[in-house]
């Protein structure tokens, strides 16, 4: 008799996030941002709950076989550990003055640049997309590593599975229980089941580009790639979490890029359950840990970016850590309500009533807008670089050929220009420089009211977003551009996110980013030159 397998489809949300302007197809866009999963029944009765593996132990009797059988480590007290965050909770300054004192022992991961290539109808290269990803290892005695996206915008571990035999899977890391003597198999709202026991409902998770899905496991996840000291999942990184195993990954846009799965940082709100989330879990199973994490992002490809998890390293930030209380924590999603948007001294009239959201999401390498604001954000936020009323010449109202050719040839982005201005309701602002939203070629447009008139503009790279409810049309995509002007720290236990500039004087030399265009691109998505020592962006307290 065939069983019936019971799909949870998990709506995502993808936006463009790689350069492409508001006249784009939705088919040349791509990016992650998750819907909270949607509630299903089981089509059967949900199976007898098993009891959960004493992992202490096991981990104790495969480390005897080995001949080092560690002392049994003191039994973790969950409802203890919860009355501390929500100690430190209903303490919100005093928790951060704390953190800010102290030298927080840290797990900290190298996160690395990729490009791809956007290619047009002749086949030639118009734009990049990009990812930034790092290492983990899952499982013991035996540890597999994989490479993944640290998403705060989706809430769920994903690993492509040895059961995946497309060529998609096929070119990642595909994760094998067999290998691992501590994982479990669980239901999808995290129920134990026992051993052997399959569950019978299967994880749809859609993207604007592609589909991956997959069953539910147990197992140990770990940051950082495996090595002797870190191959029984029990390491300072390490947290006992359920993921989902993905059986089928889509050719787009999975086989283009690097990482084989995605870590999802969003709050538990997202998650199938709380059990499925990695961050969650760590907090709960490590309460001596800082419940926080912090995101670096180099300015240029030669930096080196990371993510570190138990607090945030002082030596990153130019400045004091200011928070920003998440709006709607209901939702999962690292939001923050804006009291208005500026830019230079205008009042955008679509937040000038204190409706509009943020959404900081470092799976997005844009700065998306709602799709009503962005007409007016263009005319605000360009700049004319040379204007010909009359064509190419010498005469009145003409340019010359040099002054076309030096004009084309500018980098927007090393442009003067407006700030675009986020004033938080917190009392918070974040400021962004033309560095940040510009394309970097100019625009050749022409000029209304005067035929065959046209003129070289600099023109912002906003994404279009158009989001339902419960996010609402009213909500900004904060991605890549303001997660690398300051360094941002996410508080799991006050639900606030934090602001310091990043402090870039010191960039560490990295492997470097994957797939770099060349030199001096002008193409979207291209990185930025050298650092511009002469401009800052304060961050301004209201």
């Amino acid at each position: 008799m065939q069983t019936m397998t019971t799909f949870l489809k998990i709506s995502v949300l993808i936006f463009s996030v790689y350069g492409l302007d508001a006249s784009a197809s939705d088919a040349d866009e791509s990016s992650l941002l998750a819907k909270p999963p949607i509630p299903v029944k089981p089509t059967e009765a949900p199976p007898t709950p098993a009891s959960a593996p004493d992992v202490a132990s096991a981990l104790a009797a495969l480390m005897a076989q080995r001949g080092s059988a560690p002392a049994p480590p003191a039994p973790v007290d969950i409802a203890a550990d919860l009355a501390v965050l929500k100690e430190k909770a209903s303490k919100p300054e005093a928790a951060q003055s704390e953190s800010e004192a102290l030298d927080p022992e840290l797990a900290t991961v190298q996160i690395r640049k990729q490009y791809v290539p956007v290619l047009d109808k002749e086949g030639k290269t118009s734009a990049y997309k990009t990812a930034y990803f790092g290492n983990i290892h899952i499982g013991a005695p035996t540890a597999q590593d994989f490479t993944v996206v640290f998403d705060t915008g989706s809430a769920h571990l994903v690993v492509p599975s040895v059961r995946c035999e497309s060529e998609t899977c096929k070119k990642h890391s595909r994760y094998n229980s067999s290998k691992s003597e501590i994982h479990q198999n669980v239901e999808h709202d995290g129920t134990l089941l026992p051993p052997g026991e399959l569950s019978k409902n299967q994880v749809s998770i859609t993207f604007g580009t592609g589909v991956v899905k997959g069953s539910f496991t147990q197992d140990n996840a770990c940051l950082g790639k495996s090595s002797a000291e870190a191959t029984m999942g029990s390491g300072l990184g390490c947290s006992r979490v359920n993921m989902v195993v993905a059986e089928h990954m889509s050719e787009s846009p999975f086989s283009l890029f690097h990482f084989d799965g995605i870590l999802g940082l969003g709050l538990e709100a997202l998650a199938l359950s709380p059990t499925f989330s990695f961050f969650g879990q760590m907090v709960n199973q490590r309460p001596s840990m800082q419940p926080r994490f912090a995101v670096f992002l180099a300015r240029t490809d030669q930096g080196e970016s990371s993510i570190s998890f138990g607090g945030f390293e002082k030596s990153k930030a130019a400045g004091d850590v200011t928070w920003v209380d998440v709006a709607k924590p209901e939702l999962g999603y690292w939001q923050g309500q804006i009291k208005r948007v500026r830019i230079g001294d205008v009042v955008l009239d679509e937040c000038a009533d204190g409706s509009c959201h943020a959404i900081f999401d470092t799976g997005t390498s844009l700065l998306g807008a709602p799709r009503q604001a962005l007409k007016s954000m263009h005319a605000l936020l360009q700049r004319d670089q040379i204007t010909a009323l009359n064509g190419i010449g010498d005469g009145e109202g003409q340019v010359s050929e040099d002054a076309m050719a030096e004009a084309s040839t500018r980098d927007c982005r090393e442009q003067e220009g407006s700030k675009l201005i986020f004033e938080m309701a917190s009392g918070v602002d974040l400021q962004l420089e033309p560095e940040d939203y510009f394309r970097p070629k100019p625009f050749n447009m022409t000029v209304p009211e005067h035929d065959g008139a046209w003129k070289l503009t600099c023109r912002s790279l906003l994404l279009p977003l158009d989001l339902p409810e419960p996010i609402g049309a009213k909500t900004f995509i904060l991605g890549e551009p303001v997660l690398r002007k300051y360094y941002t720290v996410y508080d799991w236990s006050t639900r606030q996110v934090g602001f310091a500039l990043a402090d870039h004087s010191m960039d560490v030399s990295g492997e470097g980013a994957i797939g770099a265009p060349e030199q001096n691109s002008m193409l979207p998505g291209a990185p930025l030159r050298a650092p511009r020592r002469d401009v800052e962006a304060p961050m301004i307290a209201v």
